[in-house]
């Protein structure tokens, strides 16, 4: 008996030998592993951050870009309000024109004369800053740039085609101050 209790302890011990060995493999591959995880956590990080870098600079970018096109339209615009208030100005100069076209007597031809200058240095000041008259006549009618005060029946012209003029239009640098006031004919019926 103490031949075969003396066998025991030595398997025993042999096989908790194996199973400390084992151990001790397993668990340097599980420190290995850990490490290896450890590794693909911080590398995932850096790409992380990679990517959170590049589109904060994207950001930076997109907002440095609209600030300045911000800028640039506030400068291109900014006759805007001061111009709209100077349109009835040139229309009621315009007027003026017209309603002394037909007479002549010598006092009015002067007053007509510097009326006129004064409408051309008017005109010629609007575009020197970008604003530029509308004037449709003839032209299909645009909504985009005219609108239609009244439909008329005219066989003699293509149907929407602006045959009156009442009030010109302005535009700003390409963007509609004033759209222009009009005229349209239409089918007759």
């Amino acid at each position: 008996m103490s031949s075969e209790n003396n066998d025991i302890p030595e398997n025993d011990s042999a096989d908790q030998s194996a199973q400390e060995s084992d151990g001790a493999e397993m668990e340097s591959l599980d420190i290995e592993t850990d490490e290896l995880s450890e590794v693909e956590a911080l590398q995932e990080e850096i790409a992380v951050a990679k990517d959170a870098v590049l589109r904060a600079q994207a950001d930076a970018i997109n907002a440095q870009r609209r600030a300045e096109l911000d800028v640039e339209k506030a400068r291109k615009f900014a006759l805007e309000r001061f111009a709209q208030d100077l349109l009835p100005i040139v229309d009621n100069l315009e007027r003026a024109l017209e309603a002394s076209a037909g007479s002549d007597v010598e006092g009015i031809a002067a007053v007509v004369e510097g009326v006129e200058l004064t409408l051309k240095s008017l005109v010629d000041a609007l575009a020197k800053n970008g604003i530029t008259p509308v004037d449709p006549h003839g032209e299909p009618f645009d909504p985009q740039v005219a609108q239609a005060m009244s439909m008329i029946e005219n066989p003699d012209v293509e149907p929407n085609t602006v045959i009156a003029v009442m009030q010109k239009g302005y535009l700003l640098k390409e963007r509609l101050l004033r759209p222009a006031m009009v005229m349209v004919s239409k089918a007759a019926s």
